[in-house]
């Protein structure tokens, strides 16, 4: 299983960016994913998650809920991380992960001794 993340990059406050993780060796969608960020001086947190049941919505931080989308396309095994009205207490390296089980979208995201783990995307903003 590998997770290639793409997009980045430095950008202005109030501006949006999408984040891309293309997943491959999965062979079925019972897999929850989700987008983690890397804060210094600490482990990483979960942001924005989708769980692999279905009937289970999906979870967000406090910190980004409402300007932040997570999105999954089965289709083509890739799953988005949209984020709107970027602040610089946004900056961080993003990483999507996931992980095969039947997960709770929140317990995903409280969680971070996950399977894979994409390589990481810079997201800097400035003021």
């Amino acid at each position: 299983v590998q997770l290639v993340q793409s997009g980045g990059g430095l950008l202005q406050s109030g501006v949006s960016l999408r984040l891309s993780c293309a997943a491959s060796g999965f062979t079925s969608y019972d897999y929850a994913i989700g987008w983690f960020r890397h804060v210094p001086g600490k482990h990483r947190e979960g942001g924005s998650c989708i769980s692999s049941i279905s009937s289970i919505g999906d979870y967000y931080a406090h910190s980004v809920k409402g300007r932040f989308t997570i999105s999954r396309d089965n289709a083509k095994n890739t799953v988005y991380l949209q984020m709107n009205n970027l602040q610089p207490d946004d900056t961080e390296v993003y990483y999507c992960t996931a992980d095969w089980g039947r997960h709770d979208s929140a317990d995903f995201c409280r969680q971070i001794l996950h399977r894979y783990w994409g390589q990481g995307s810079q997201v800097t903003v400035s003021s």
